[in-house]
């Protein structure tokens, strides 16, 4: 045994040394020709970076599909810009700075560039490289799809050189401050998604520069990095053409209220205790302009039973109307609708009785205004969907359009394309459009295109008030800071600043 054990000792040791005489590359291996944009722009750390072979781990081009543009006048003179995903599938581009020759290329174009002599350094912000001829480019197609990267200002803002040189769209955008008539496009202006704000450049001899800036739009175009001192860089977002720009809306459309919050399960039993939170974005006489809010509760047990073929009309224990008809909410302040009981989280809690209650109803004892069937709890406490719109009148029908709407997960059966679409009408809001922001498709239901978004449910019996905190410009009728969900658990001896507090929407 010992002589055995020996022998393939023996033999372990003379594999080892005849693997030590070799080279260290993998037998057969050979170095790709191509590195990634990703692994190129690793390489700057501040200084300039000659590029070859030795710094390049052996490679000496790059590949990507263009996206600059210069046909509309408004890129960086001479920059030809080009992305990839070569490295982990993650996006980023590059600018290469080889002077009148960059306008013979145009976007979908597929390119190898011999990057081998060139220098990788940042001029004016912009991290590009130089000293790469025309020579050194070859179109290998063109006409190639580039994927939408829909991307927010608040993701640009937190890692700008992750998107500089790439193409992105800012959906929903819009300028602040708001046009007027008589503004053009030309110069810097800053650009709201309702998640931050950028800056956008256009050059005065952009062929688009004078063109009246849109109200709501997409905004494509590529990311530079401009210098702003010697130490700082911005991220400033340049559109190519006028096709860059796709106008959603051309006028401005302020919600006379939103949707702040509500508590859907109380400490202890729910009925006559449930209620929901709004701000007036105006001064509201109730009794002149009346208004309803009606509830949705998609709990299995809830009837009818089925796709809501009347939507937010449909009643029995699937919907629940109570109007508003009497009373006034000032700009900028809270009010309430709700049941009678008027406490902050249930029976025995505090009396919150002195807030701006417009609307107190026992729906425990009472059917609701027009449809509902009375009802031990408006909301679902079993995962399923729920939620409510707010609408101006009180006529509410399938057709209604809410002033906003909210909704709590996504259980249940709430919408159906076929044999006809049936489900419950959405607004313009942070969280939903009525027509897809990118394809343009209309989707005028929740879950039906991109309305997905959903409050997430929380542990029911707890006493949670769900705060929809954000930040709404009457000025400019739009989100500037899009709602998030905010999990208050109250106690009995909570008080009104616990849910009207700093996480709280504020109006500008």
């Amino acid at each position: 045994m010992k002589q055995l054990i020996h022998i393939l000792t023996a033999a372990l040791l003379a594999v080892s040394i005849v693997g030590c005489e070799k080279d260290g590359n993998y037998p057969g291996g050979k170095i790709s020709p191509y590195i990634a944009i990703f692994d190129v722009k690793d390489l700057y750390k501040g200084t300039d970076v000659p590029l070859n072979s030795n710094t390049l781990y052996g490679s000496t081009s790059i590949t990507g599909v263009v996206v600059s543009n210069h046909s509309g006048g408004n890129m960086p003179q001479g920059l030809l810009v080009l992305q990839d995903k070569r490295r982990l599938n993650e996006l980023r581009g590059i600018a290469i700075n080889i002077g009148n020759d960059a306008a013979n290329y145009l976007p979908g174009d597929s390119l190898i560039v011999n990057v081998d002599g060139g220098t990788l350094k940042r001029l004016d912000g912009i991290l590009q490289i130089t000293g790469v001829k025309a020579a050194a480019i070859t179109k290998v197609s063109a006409g190639n799809a580039i994927p939408v990267n829909r991307v927010t200002t608040s993701a640009i803002a937190a890692n700008p050189q992750k998107y500089e040189s790439t193409l992105v769209v800012l959906v929903k955008a819009g300028f602040n401050p708001a046009p007027v008539t008589g503004d053009v496009l030309a110069g810097r202006k800053l650009v709201n998604d309702g998640f931050g704000e950028m800056s956008m450049f256009t050059a005065s001899t952009a062929s688009f520069a004078n063109d009246a800036p849109p109200f709501l739009a997409n905004f494509y175009g590529v990311v530079f990095l401009t210098a702003i001192n010697e130490k700082e860089l911005q991220p400033q977002l340049h559109l190519r053409t006028k096709e860059d720009i796709v106008t959603l809306s051309s006028t401005i459309s302020v919600a006379p209220a939103v949707i702040t919050g509500f508590i859907s399960d109380v400490a202890g039993g729910d009925g006559n205790y449930e209620y929901m939170q709004f701000m007036a974005t105006k001064d509201i006489d109730f009794a002149a302009t009346p208004f309803s809010v009606v509830v949705t509760n998609n709990a299995n047990a809830s009837t009818p039973t089925g796709f809501p073929a009347n939507g937010w009309a449909t009643g029995g224990m699937r919907t629940y109307k109570m109007n508003i008809t009497s009373g006034t909410a000032k700009k900028g302040t809270f009010f309430y609708v709700g049941g009678t009981g008027k406490t902050i989280n249930g029976s025995g809690s505090t009396d919150i009785s002195a807030a701006n209650w417009v609307k107190a109803y026992n729906y425990t004892t009472s059917n609701g205004d027009g449809f509902g069937t009375k009802t031990s709890g408006l909301f679902a406490n079993s995962g399923n969907a729920s939620g409510f719109a707010l609408f101006e009148g009180t006529n509410v029908t399938e057709a209604s359009i809410p002033v906003d709407v909210i909704f709590v997960a996504t259980g249940g059966s709430l919408y159906t394309n076929t044999p006809s679409p049936m489900g419950y009408r959405i607004t313009n809001t942070d969280w939903y459009d009525t027509r897809n922001p990118v394809t343009l498709v209309d989707q005028p239901f929740y879950r039906s295109g991109s309305n997905t978004l959903n409050m997430v449910y929380t542990t029911a019996d707890r006493g949670f008030f769900y705060v929809l905190g954000g930040e709404y410009n009457v000025a400019l009728g739009r989100w500037m800071k899009a709602r998030s969900q905010t999990n208050v658990q109250l106690s009995k001896t909570s008080t009104l600043a616990e849910i009207e507090g700093e996480t709280a929407t504020k109006l500008k």
